[in-house]
């Protein structure tokens, strides 16, 4: 993991977020009692310098929060394109949804509210350029399997917090499904030969998956 110190420089030398994003990074600071789970600007203009290589025309994003980085991924979205994004939390959607309305990808999003396995088995029909996970970790597998098939040949899947605070180089507590199963995905991802894998270290860890 990096220090904070160097996280910090990382982040002085990244290219500014709009002003958009930073009202949002404000408000759900101020409204949420979990904002750590919001990306920052620097994973943010990670994912939307990835999106603006890939130029995706179908984004899929399982895990809303407060809408941050759809957003971010949204920057690189074809003029024609759509992004689907999808969270369980009804209590939260005013949020996310007040920011997509107020960005100009408004008429583009698709934000989904329920279970993502079950929204999924909605989705069959669906072929995603750039998909990002990063919702409970317990069913990162289960998601995996679900879109992988349904990903265009050189697509590419951002998956994160696949580091877990550092714990998954620990044996895992046999009450804790969460990294057991973190484990168990980036064992398994690197053995996929339908894909290829590279992990890096930002913030909590974020899979870079093409395949192939």
């Amino acid at each position: 993991m990096l220090s904070t110190e160097l996280e910090k420089y990382l982040e002085n030398h990244t290219s500014p977020v709009n002003e958009l994003l930073v009202e949002l990074r404000r408000e759900t600071y101020q409204k949420t009692t979990q904002p750590h789970m919001l990306s920052g600007d620097y994973q943010g203009q990670f994912l939307g310098i990835i999106s603006c290589l890939i130029q995706p025309k179908t984004i899929l994003e399982i895990g809303t929060f407060t809408g941050y980085s759809a957003l971010c991924l949204a920057e690189g979205m074809a003029s024609d394109g759509k992004l689907i994004t999808i969270d369980r939390n009804e209590e939260l959607m005013y949020l996310p949804k007040k920011y997509f309305d107020q960005s100009p990808y408004a008429d583009q999003i698709d934000f989904k509210i329920g279970n993502a396995l079950d929204v999924l088995d909605e989705l069959k029909d669906e072929i995603y350029d750039l998909v990002f996970i990063d919702a409970d970790k317990s069913n990162y597998i289960n998601y995996y399997e679900k879109v992988i098939g349904q990903v265009r040949k050189g697509g590419v899947l951002l998956v994160d917090n696949v580091l877990w605070y550092g714990k998954v180089l620990e044996e895992a507590k046999p009450n804790d499904k969460d990294t057991q199963v973190l484990k168990e995905f980036n064992d398994k991802i690197a053995k996929d030969d339908r894909v290829e894998v590279v992990i890096l270290p930002i913030r909590d860890g974020i899979s870079l998956i093409r395949k192939r």
